[in-house]
């Protein structure tokens, strides 16, 4: 069985992830590795539920993949608009700045959809939705629907995942 937490090793070496597993009902995310569920992190999904359509405001569920691994260099933190860091680092007196901002924080994970006519193409394109898995403010709560749709991780959980994953690695959300 996985285990909450960070490890500091992959347990079976090698390309340490074959999967990840995202779990709407329990907010958690496994990681799969060739021996097996490894991994589990406590995330936020939206807080509307599953939702396939644009504009949904809805967690897209089925097979996806990353398409795109966002951030690298940029500092825990970092602040992302439109998948770009806007130069800030977020801060308790930066939120209070901008308290309606849906903060992406750290690193990005581009998920594009897998299956056409459900989660790819037209009106359900989760990559069109911009669907992520990114970090966001250590003050918001894991484990309880939140989001706008992405995934949220906490900071320093979305850089040790970044560490791991690599475009095209598979994500499945139920």
């Amino acid at each position: 069985m996985a285990t909450e937490g960070i490890p500091t090793a992959v347990p079976d070496g090698g390309d340490p992830i074959e999967r990840i597993e995202v779990e709407l009902a329990r907010q958690i995310m496994t990681l799969h590795g060739r021996a097996g569920p490894w991994l589990c992190y406590r995330i936020s999904t939206a807080a509307t539920g599953a939702g396939q359509q644009d504009g949904s405001g809805g967690t897209p569920l089925g097979r996806h993949r990353v398409r795109s691994c966002i951030g690298a260099g940029q500092p825990r933190g970092a602040v992302f608009r439109g998948r770009r860091p806007t130069g800030e680092v977020w801060s308790p007196q930066l939120h209070r700045e901008y308290p309606g901002r849906d903060w992406i924080l750290t690193r990005i994970l581009w998920l594009c959809g897998e299956e056409p006519g459900y989660n790819r193409g037209g009106a359900v394109d989760t990559m069109r939705r911009f669907i992520y898995i990114h970090g966001t403010p250590d003050t918001e709560p894991m484990g309880q629907p939140l989001s706008h749709g992405c995934i949220r991780m906490r900071n320093d959980d979305i850089l040790q995942l970044w560490e791991w994953v690599r475009p095209g690695t598979p994500v499945f959300v139920q």
